[in-house]
């Protein structure tokens, strides 16, 4: 069984579907902020030249989805699923981000189960490489029940592997 990059996942708050090229003047007025990027390695994600640097390169990695709040249809933010290790049976979740008036846990928690939940049809573990300085993402990461896996460096930048394995999932409650 291959694992499906492009999944259509509806949760509570939020639906994810593939992104498309279509997509990127609606999901650059999400990203357009400099806070959202302030903690994030490229915090000039926000200029336009380097967002769609970003948004290149995530229509080619196959495995981008943006997410649209259920509610209003307004894009909310993107996340991928970046790398699938067969070997290892485990998926990297990244490129995450979302939109400011989507912060405080619920979309992000919300974005993260459906993802984990679809990751651990294929996979046995989940992981997710966070930059060192990006303490909102590790929090998050940890509210959902990852654990911190090793730290080490990406492109010279310190990175933090964050890791959930199937068996301890209980959710993210």
């Amino acid at each position: 069984m291959s694992f499906e990059l492009q999944p259509v996942l509806s949760g509570r708050l939020l639906e994810l579907r593939p992104l498309l090229r279509s997509d990127h003047d609606l999901l650059y007025r999400a990203a357009a902020d400099p806070l959202i990027w302030a903690q994030h390695p490229a915090r000039d994600r926000w200029q336009k030249p380097v967002f769609d640097a970003y948004f290149n390169d995530r229509i080619a990695s196959g495995g981008a989805l943006i997410a649209i709040d259920r509610r209003s249809g307004a894009v909310a933010g993107a996340s991928e699923f970046h790398r699938f290790d067969a070997r290892q049976l485990e998926m990297e979740i990244g490129a995450t981000f979302l939109a400011r008036r989507f912060w405080g846990g619920a979309y992000n928690g919300d974005m993260k189960r459906l993802m984990i939940e679809h990751a651990f049809r294929f996979a046995t573990s989940v992981a997710f490489a966070v930059s060192e300085g990006n303490l909102r993402s590790q929090a998050a990461l940890a509210k959902l029940g990852a654990k911190r896996a090793h730290n080490f460096l990406k492109n010279g930048i310190p990175y933090v592997m964050f890791r959930i394995a199937r068996s301890e999932w209980t959710g993210g409650r």
